[in-house]
């Protein structure tokens, strides 16, 4: 019976976040769906409700708040869209389970000691299209929807109603096809929030460039002209940029990015392994992990390395743009490698410290890795 209650309290406290270590150690999340979607049209591709994983935030960060657009790809035809229905992460919320905190969601004070007590969100990626699509027709033969701007507004509308509207400080961060919308929505969010101290936005992973020779059939581009015909991503792209060139050039961050007026970051390897297998081809992003690459294929890893760097913001004004670049072969920090310890370090300065001291306007961080070849992470 003594050993039923401790347990029982344990579970209790972590539940509660009190506590930083223990049985805190895997923080699983269970899913939030948001109230009244599918009236407004704000569903997944299979015509789900969108949903999102919600931590209240305690102490001092009661009234900050973290909300984060997940990733995972695109589905480019009917066929894609179909099979991410039946995935558990990245299709239907009917199938998708916990989700765990960790990196930049954690609760552990000595890993993550700027963020860990605030009110932390995590948006399920269920549309395909990196929130952007809009279309109102439903092909009865497939029930495919695209609507993912409208999960957007939806998810936006309850995290007001649920506290945000009151925040002192907020974050909008996005990984990978969540970095994209991290962008486009940043000045957006910070409409959201008038009255709020300060807010931000972090694209992780996001920054997919127009590379001009790409060694694979037309790298991202191929991608996001499908998001333009089939999930109808126009109209959410910014008028600035779509009124000037073709709108799927405005998917790339070197176009709209100087339209921007609210602070952001972006975190990114100049050898995302994302990036490098889409755009370079598996057989150079094969070679790096072999570390059998030729010099011609190191040739081509380093004119893409500089070709991805003239793409960042300039360093004019890092209060407004402030960068991490570095060199390690991996895609996505923000999860599994956000913590102080994570061993992203570049010029003595971790990932994440640069970020926190971006943030909170301790010091504006600029900082690119200068290895011109790929490092492989330990």
């Amino acid at each position: 019976m003594m050993m039923a209650n401790l347990q029982f309290f344990c579970l209790l406290v972590c539940s509660l976040a009190i506590i930083k270590t223990g049985c805190a150690k895997d923080n699983w999340v269970e899913k939030t769906i948001v109230k009244n979607a599918i009236s407004k049209g704000a569903v997944c591709l299979d015509g789900s409700p969108p949903a999102y994983h919600f931590q209240s935030g305690f102490g001092e960060g009661v009234e900050n708040w973290i909300v984060q657009l997940s990733g995972g790809g695109w589905c480019t035809n009917v066929t894609d869209c179909l099979d991410r229905t039946r995935s558990i992460y990245v299709g239907s919320t009917n199938i998708m389970g916990p989700w765990k905190f960790e990196g930049l969601f954690s609760i552990n004070k000595s890993e993550n000691p700027d963020f860990y007590n605030w009110n932390k969100v995590f948006v399920r990626y269920c549309d395909g299209g990196a929130f952007t699509g809009d279309v109102e027709y439903v092909d009865p033969a497939t029930n495919l929807h695209f609507r993912g701007a409208r999960i957007f507004e939806a998810v936006m509308d309850e995290l007001l109603a649920k506290g945000l509207k009151n925040a002192k400080n907020a974050l909008l961060a996005g990984t990978s096809a969540g970095g994209y919308p991290t962008m486009l929505y940043c000045d957006h969010f910070r409409s959201l929030l008038p009255k709020s101290k300060r807010v931000k936005c972090f694209a992780d992973a996001g920054h997919f460039i127009h590379a001009k020779n790409p060694m694979q059939a037309r790298g991202f581009e191929e991608v996001y002209n499908a998001l333009v015909t089939l999930q109808g991503s126009t109209k959410a792209l910014p008028k600035a940029c779509t009124s000037k060139m073709n709108p799927v050039l405005c998917f790339f961050p070197e176009n709209i990015l100087q339209h921007i007026k609210t602070p952001i970051f972006t975190a990114m390897s100049a050898y995302d392994s994302f990036q490098v297998n889409k755009t370079l081809g598996q057989d150079i992003f094969s070679c790096i992990f072999s570390r059998t690459c030729t010099s011609s294929q190191n040739k081509t890893l380093r004119e893409f390395r500089s070709e991805f760097l003239t793409t960042l913001p300039k360093p004019h004004n890092p209060k407004l743009k402030g960068v991490f670049i570095d060199s390690f072969v991996h895609h996505s920090a923000i999860q599994w490698r956000w913590t102080i310890q994570s061993g992203l370090v570049v010029n003595n300065v971790s990932a994440p410290e640069a970020f926190a001291d971006w943030y909170f306007d301790r010091k504006y961080w600029y900082v690119i890795d200068e290895k011109v070849l790929p490092t492989i992470p330990k």
